[in-house]
């Protein structure tokens, strides 16, 4: 019997695969469970549209991740924070104050684990923070630490 694979199942295949497998397997394990579906006209042809939905709005999501990263080329985002003497800072600056000021000051929403901080910003200065978008695609964040 040829099942459509509905979820990835060990040692049959992956989601979304056509598998010749035995009746009973199909009947007592696959179908009970959710894991396949009869590999019919109508099934198949669900299952090509759906794949073509995902590639879609991946292409959707990588085309606005390369637009945000080229947004964050020209602009400058300003971050206050209270120092003590010598200008080093009471504690750092996190990837969430760094989200949270990009979305007020620019409009731009990041979620803070794709801003990598290699070290604590903890003095004042311009610093370039690095911002990994997703698809490969990376962006530099510019931030400037001031009182």
């Amino acid at each position: 019997m040829q099942v459509l694979l509905l979820e990835d199942v060990k040692g049959q295949g992956k989601k979304g695969q056509i598998v010749k497998v035995s009746d009973g397997y199909a009947r007592n394990f696959l179908f009970p469970r959710g894991l396949a579906k009869p590999a019919t006209a109508d099934a198949l042809n669900t299952a090509k549209m759906k794949e073509l939905a995902r590639i879609d709005q991946e292409a959707r999501e990588k085309a606005a991740a390369e637009s945000i990263a080229k947004e964050l080329e020209s602009i400058v985002v300003r971050v206050e924070a209270k120092a003590g003497a010598g200008g080093k800072l009471f504690g750092s600056i996190t990837s969430k104050e760094i989200a949270d000021a990009l979305e007020r000051q620019h409009g731009i929403t990041i979620d803070k684990r794709k801003i990598v901080l290699p070290d604590p910003i903890k003095q004042y200065g311009t610093v370039q923070v690095p911002a990994r978008l997703g698809f490969g695609i990376e962006g530099t964040i510019i931030v400037q630490v001031t009182e």
